[in-house]
């Protein structure tokens, strides 16, 4: 009996499948770091060859997920030879290159755009800078009152006046709440450009968002300011997962935050799958009171590099409906 074509076995898949092949090592250079000889693959940054020996090095523009733009030079770094501090996180390493990280000069500069970024946004929820501004010997009071913790004085960007003659928060203005997925605070922004990579072509390319003005007036915004529910704006949330001082914020952490009900100290971490499409996309679920709050991803998942989409970073809601219970007969 010949049984008809489409109702044959499939042909048995192989035992194994071809491993991808490796990727061509890279020429080792040979640097000097702080006095000790490292010699790391060419094409790294200074970061990564300050990191692969355990020098710390301050950052808050750089994630690995993103593509550096050198705007908050802290990394900043001594060269011999080089007229100028360069940013540890863009320049990558020549041979017989000499790196200082932590010379009288560096360490003099760290000092400085800390204590003028403490002295004008709120870094309240970016913790890892009070440990920088202790490490530095900052003192962000020299240009005045440090910006107080939650300022929301109704002015917008640009309008800098103070009582008395003392410095205030320059960025302070209310919180946007225009959307039930998350707000945006820019008065912690530190303009670190993170948000506008992710928007644009190293994650969603989107581009709802860019820097808008100059100086003193510069900005994150959208399109001719339009609220953010007429913008291009997905609601992917990226924005949101590579912020390193809450100026962008889940609206559900915004609301507990201001309720008192935000404890970090009490949520449990979850790795598992996004549920939503065969992508394969892995959530870290935060969860509190035995509720999810926020969603996040990690930024060494290969498939996304810790991105998301809407379903995956902001669709949790209905993990948490409840039926109402049966009031029976």
């Amino acid at each position: 009996m010949t049984l008809d074509p489409i109702f044959t076995s499939p042909p048995a898949r192989p035992s194994h499948v071809p491993a991808a092949p490796p990727r061509p090592r890279r020429a080792p250079v040979d640097v000097s770091i702080d006095g000790r000889a490292v010699a790391v693959p060419d094409g790294s940054t200074i970061l990564e060859a300050c990191r692969s020996i355990g020098v710390e090095t301050p950052t808050l523009c750089y994630l690995e997920n993103l593509t550096p733009v050198n705007v908050c030079r802290i990394c900043v770094v001594e060269v011999h030879g080089s007229r100028v501090l360069v940013p540890a996180c863009s320049r990558t390493v020549e041979a017989g290159m000499r790196i200082e990280t932590d010379s009288e000069r560096v360490r003099h500069s760290r000092k400085m755009v800390l204590e003028f970024l403490a002295s004008s946004v709120d870094l309240s929820l970016a913790p890892e800078v009070a440990g920088y501004i202790e490490r530095y010997g900052a003192d962000p009071t020299r240009y005045g009152p440090p910006a107080p913790a939650g300022a929301r004085d109704g002015r917008e960007p640009g309008h800098h006046h103070a009582p008395d003659g003392m410095h205030a928060a320059t960025v302070a203005q209310p919180v946007k709440v225009d959307n039930d997925l998350y707000v945006r605070d820019y008065s912690r922004c530190i303009l670190c450009y993170k948000c506008v990579e992710a928007c644009g072509i190293d994650a969603q390319n989107t581009f709802a968002i860019a820097v808008a003005g100059r100086g003193f007036d510069a900005r994150i915004s959208t399109e001719a300011n339009v609220p953010l529910p007429t913008s291009a704006c997905v609601y992917c949330g990226n924005c949101i997962g590579v912020c390193p001082t809450g100026a962008l914020m889940f609206r559900s952490e915004h609301e507990m935050r201001e309720a008192g009900t935000w404890d970090e100290a009490a949520q449990t971490h979850t790795d598992t799958i996004c549920p939503y499409c065969g992508v394969g996309c892995t959530l870290t679920l935060h969860v509190q009171d035995n509720e999810i709050v926020k969603v996040t991803s990690p930024l060494d998942q290969q498939i996304t590099d810790g991105h998301l989409c809407i379903k995956g970073r902001f669709g949790f809601e209905f993990v948490q409906s409840r039926a109402p219970a049966d009031p029976g007969p």
